[in-house]
């Protein structure tokens, strides 16, 4: 079953989209502002979101600037806003597409299908370890169904660690695959710093941790659960 959140504040349409979507595949939760749309992302995961840009309590376009901070979930923009200049903005600030109202509710359906077969083809990508849940395409991790908000460095770091589990890895090693700006010189706290955050975030007792290990004298490996 794949979650969609519709954030539309026309209830007859957000109905209307609701119904052309139904099937055992989806389960759609209509809200009509920003505030209910983070509540409920707070308790639920959503495979898709089909966002409108003038809301009542704000504008659509700064809660996909927002959430693009920390989530690659599809989105598609579905507004009355049709310039070219609205079409472009959109898309730059990360929506996966962009419909104007009026449209079809079978092209509607068809686009939700397209993007959900990509984010199936991005789910692949997930790597699951104990209580963990680590999906590097979409930018999205949890522990024990609670996500877990990474910097780019921290997920560069992570998934080295993970792709190479068991194994001990040299912290020259590290600095040089994470740490890949072209700079001369990285001082190597860089990476302490890096792996002190990530234990802080993953671990139960990040003084004593069970997954990111210390290999004194060597680096670090991710002990294999």
């Amino acid at each position: 079953m794949k979650n969609i959140l519709i954030i539309e504040d026309d209830i007859s349409l957000s109905n209307g989209i609701t119904f052309a979507l139904k099937s055992s595949e989806f389960a759609c939760v209509q809200v009509q502002d920003l505030h209910s749309a983070k509540q409920k992302m707070k308790s639920l995961g959503f495979q898709l979101i089909i966002l409108d840009i003038n809301l009542p309590d704000g504008n659509g376009l700064d809660f996909l600037q927002e959430l693009r901070q920390s989530s690659a979930v599809p989105v598609i923009i579905l507004t009355a806003n049709d310039l070219e200049t609205d079409v472009v903005t959109g898309l730059e600030l990360g929506a996966d597409d962009y419909i104007t109202k009026p449209f079809s509710l079978m092209i509607l359906r068809a686009r939700v299908n397209a993007r959900l077969r990509e984010g199936n083809a991005a789910a692949s990508d997930t790597i699951r370890v104990d209580g963990f849940s680590f999906s590097f395409a979409r930018m999205e991790f949890s522990k024990n169904n609670m996500p877990i908000e990474l910097s780019k460095t921290e997920q560069k770091l992570l998934r080295i660690l993970l792709e190479n589990k068991g194994q001990v890895l040299p912290r020259a090693q590290l600095v040089d695959s994470v740490w890949t700006n072209g700079a001369e010189y990285v001082d190597e706290n860089a990476l302490s710093v890096t792996i002190k955050r990530l234990r802080d975030k993953l671990e139960d007792t990040p003084s004593s941790p069970e997954y990111i290990k210390t290999i004194y004298g060597i680096g670090y490996t991710w002990a294999v659960k």
